[in-house]
């Protein structure tokens, strides 16, 4: 017979636990293991950030329609970080309102563990959020692991953070967070690491499939590689990172072949093909999102569905 159990935990969530598999319930039926689709916010806020990087700002209220639209589709996870958008970010998405919503965010060790350093930056990061719980916190950098994690299984305990994964991480340091957390309680909820079409070192050297044995999630970021991974053929403004991209996209003409014929197999766009590669893996992207239409096409790259050929 299995050995299963169901618990309330700190936070109001009915937790079902059988062996190391935790699914956690939020509000409104999602469960977070369920989820297909990051919003990354890492250019919001920051208009210097935008024209330099992306080649125009949005204002404001065109991020805020953009949460409204995803949260019509149904994508409810938000990543953050305090420097996201020069430290803007994290501000917008509290003035926004965070009801309906799920928060990730994280802490970036920038030196030696101090005792309660984790403690001191997450209250600011709740301050910013307007709320006194997040969904997800992330230990951003594998320094000094086992204070850093041992300070945020207290916040857990206390029902302020719900699930905890770490960042940057390899194989082994993953191995040693999982045991870290363990040691007190709980599980290791995922792995976010850089990961794309033409980024697939974790495959290679065997994190995702560990994450995958030990029903840990694995997230992705910068899946389209800062605009890499992006239609050659579409002509945008000159930012300083398209004339290094454009240097870079000479090279992989083959691949943007590929690219380009899948996504007019399935009439979708070539950034939707490099989203939906990582989902049809098994793999949750995370991608910044500033436009109604940007949520649009990363909802509908969560159903598109790759043949093994294809992928």
């Amino acid at each position: 017979m299995r050995n299963f159990s169901l618990s309330i935990d700190n936070c109001g969530f009915l937790r079902y636990t059988e062996y190391e598999i935790i699914l956690t319930f939020y509000k409104g039926g999602i469960y977070m293991n369920d989820i297909k689709a990051v919003i990354g916010t890492n250019s919001w806020g920051g208009k210097v950030y935008g024209k330099l990087l992306r080649g125009s700002s949005v204002e404001d209220s065109v991020i805020r329609e953009a949460m409204n639209e995803a949260e019509k589709l149904g994508l409810k996870m938000y990543d953050l970080a305090r420097d996201y958008g020069l430290g803007k970010a994290q501000k917008m998405i509290g003035e926004f309102g965070t009801d309906n919503i799920l928060l990730s965010a994280k802490f970036t060790p920038t030196g030696r563990y101090k005792r309660n350093c984790v403690r001191k930056s997450f209250e600011k990061d709740l301050s910013d959020f307007r709320r006194d719980y997040v969904d997800i916190y992330w230990l951003h950098l594998p320094v000094d692991i086992e204070n850093h994690l041992a300070e945020m299984s207290e916040l857990n305990k206390e029902g302020k953070i719900r699930n905890i994964g770490v960042s940057n991480f390899d194989l082994e340091e993953c191995r040693l967070a999982k045991k870290v957390l363990e040691a007190n309680g709980i599980p290791l909820y995922g792995v976010q690491n850089h990961y794309s079409i033409i980024a697939r070192e974790w495959e290679k050297n065997g994190l995702v499939d560990w994450c995958r044995e030990n029903n840990i999630s694995f997230w992705a970021w910068a899946v389209l590689e800062e605009g890499l991974l992006t239609d050659p053929r579409v002509k945008g403004k000159k930012t300083v990172m398209k004339l290094i991209m454009d240097r870079q996209k000479k090279k992989m003409r083959d691949l943007y072949r590929v690219l380009i014929a899948v996504a007019k197999h399935h009439n979708i766009t070539v950034p939707q093909v490099a989203e939906a590669f990582c989902i049809n893996k098994g793999i949750v992207p995370i991608c910044g999102c500033r436009k109604p239409k940007q949520v649009r096409e990363l909802a509908e790259a969560a159903d598109i569905r790759l043949s093994e050929r294809e992928m």
